[in-house]
């Protein structure tokens, strides 16, 4: 007896079942009267969660018909070539579920084929069958916690003061800056590697989250106060206003910082992330790409700088789905028009 006859039972079988059983007739009695294994009568009568006493001619075809249209049924990613690749692609550029399925929707307006929710991406990919595909997905999605720096139960406000000569309060940061009306203010941190011996410059400005990030040889305030001034005298002179920073102990550079780029840094205080927010949330997504235990003297500069433009490539919701990069030129195009 092949696999496809214990698929195929008509209603008018079932019934017949039902009524042999009704007869105390067993399972190899009713087999030789519809001419079919014992064993294939068995997996029918205890068929979701039925048995002997409970089998129902009706209710088992009905769970046969749904369960075959279900086996039958792909899901939209596997049925629209053209979806599948664009949710595919742009997974492995880190996007999120939410931010793809955003995109679609800016890009396909009047195309319905090409619209899917970020949940139905999430459940296609939880849905995979254990593999190869269902792992290098998994992969690409952004780790939930956040990047959050390590403190220690002694508050470290007296021994941070007067460690960082002549610094500028944030207390005293034109009111624009807060407000995000102005771009060029940028907001600076650094995430530490293995063991804290090694680092990552992060950078990220106000009003159009673009991201820059610093490769740094050591987190000495020397190799910062370069790296970071580096990065920095490449931005077109309208975008170079101000610098956010808190006050760690590799900003101690700030004036020949400021004296080098013409960047004014103002300085956080101790104990404040939120005063620096939109850095402390670019940080979080920073780690998707290099997790905590992250030796950043291995490092390339190339894959440093390959994360950078992934993250200034994706759709934010703070710029209605728009990406850095896309804003960022924008204001740079519209100030050369001006002016």
């Amino acid at each position: 007896m092949n696999k496809a006859n214990y698929h195929c039972f008509t209603l008018a079988e079932r019934e017949e079942i039902s009524r042999l059983l009704a007869k105390d007739k067993t399972f190899t009695d009713i087999g030789k009267i519809l001419s079919r294994h014992k064993s294939a009568i068995l997996r029918e009568v205890n068929r979701d969660e039925m048995s002997i006493n409970t089998y129902r001619a009706h209710k088992a075809h009905w769970h046969a018909i749904k369960q075959k249209r279900k086996q039958g049924r792909k899901r939209k990613v596997d049925k629209n070539k053209e979806l599948k690749q664009f949710v595919f692609d742009k997974l492995k550029l880190r996007w999120s579920p939410y931010q793809i399925a955003k995109e679609l929707k800016y890009r396909y307006p009047d195309n319905e084929s090409m619209r899917i929710s970020h949940e139905a991406i999430y459940n296609y990919i939880y849905v995979l069958p254990r593999g190869s595909l269902k792992k290098e997905l998994l992969s690409y999605l952004r780790q939930q916690k956040k990047y959050r720096r390590k403190r220690s139960a002694q508050p470290k406000t007296e021994e941070k003061r007067g460690q960082i000569p002549e610094m500028i309060s944030i207390e005293e940061r034109p009111k624009e800056v807060a407000d995000r009306i102005i771009p060029g203010h940028w907001e600076g941190d650094l995430i530490l590697g293995k063991y804290k011996r090694s680092a990552l410059g992060t950078i990220v400005e106000r009003t159009t989250r673009t991201v820059i990030l610093v490769p740094l040889a050591n987190k000495d305030a020397v190799s910062v106060r370069k790296s970071f001034a580096r990065e920095m005298k490449k931005l077109p002179n309208q975008m170079k206003l101000s610098l956010t920073y808190d006050q760690g102990k590799e900003m101690t550079e700030h004036k020949l910082f400021t004296k080098d780029t013409k960047i004014k840094v103002y300085f956080a205080h101790p104990g404040s992330p939120w005063e620096r927010g939109t850095n402390e949330n670019t940080n979080g997504l920073i780690r998707q790409f290099f997790p905590k235990g992250t030796d950043f003297a291995k490092v390339s500069r190339r894959k440093i700088k390959w994360a950078q433009n992934l993250l200034n490539g994706r759709p934010r919701k703070s710029l209605n789905w728009r990406k850095p990069y896309e804003v960022f030129n924008k204001l740079i195009n519209q100030v050369a028009i001006e002016t």
